[in-house]
């Protein structure tokens, strides 16, 4: 197990996978990332013992291949004992129905092996910060949604969702526009759900895909 002294600012991250090149490189990279903390173990009963002994964790990335994952069955382990940390997958495969089974089954996101370490690192920020990730080609994927179908959006709303497409956070949102992030976050949320979407990325996408953008 490596462990990285945390600052108090910094996401702690559990990354659970049972190659150790795998473990390495992303270890590497997320402690020089500076706002991260990185703890590494190799399946999952050694996951489980260092959320446990070491945690909590901010956030928990576990290989959905590696020893002691049974399927999802693993994945249910960790999210029932790290209760309102989100616990996300990461996976080479990345498909359509392993997305949906791993968000039933509780996960706060599914992660590429094929994603460019500084996508990985920017997949565990917007996860950190409360929302779901998923790869950006099964979004893609999903049937069109239509605006109309939920209620059009409102002045506001396409405000900031012309901010949400130009990749800015909701602190920035909120600065720009003069208002709370709590009121910032409120409209996403509505967005959101007007717009069919689990998260703000596909928000963005299904409003590009419908002519909102």
């Amino acid at each position: 197990m490596a462990l990285a002294t945390p600052t108090e600012k910094q996401i702690r991250i559990l990354v659970a996978d049972d190659h150790e090149m795998i473990l390495d490189v992303a270890r590497m990279y997320l402690d020089q990332q500076g706002d991260m903390s990185v703890v590494t173990v190799p399946d999952l009963d050694a996951a489980l013992n260092a959320f446990r002994e070491e945690g909590p964790f901010d956030i928990v990335i576990l290989d959905y291949q590696m020893p002691g994952m049974d399927g999802l069955a693993g994945l249910q382990k960790m999210v029932a004992l790290a209760g309102d940390r989100p616990v996300a997958i990461i996976t080479g495969n990345a498909t359509r129905n392993l997305m949906n089974q791993s968000l039933d089954a509780g996960a706060a996101g599914i992660i590429s092996k094929t994603l460019p370490m500084r996508s990985l690192a920017n997949s565990i920020r917007f996860i950190h910060s409360g929302e779901t990730y998923m790869p950006l080609h099964l979004m893609q994927d999903e049937p069109k949604k239509r605006a109309a179908e939920s209620g059009p959006l409102s002045g506001r709303e396409m405000t900031v969702l012309g901010h949400l497409g130009e990749g800015r956070k909701n602190k920035e949102i909120a600065s720009a526009l003069g208002l709370s992030e709590g009121t910032v976050k409120m409209h996403v949320m509505s967005i959101c759900r007007k717009l069919e979407a689990t998260n703000r990325t596909q928000a963005v996408v299904i409003a590009r895909d419908i002519g909102l953008l």
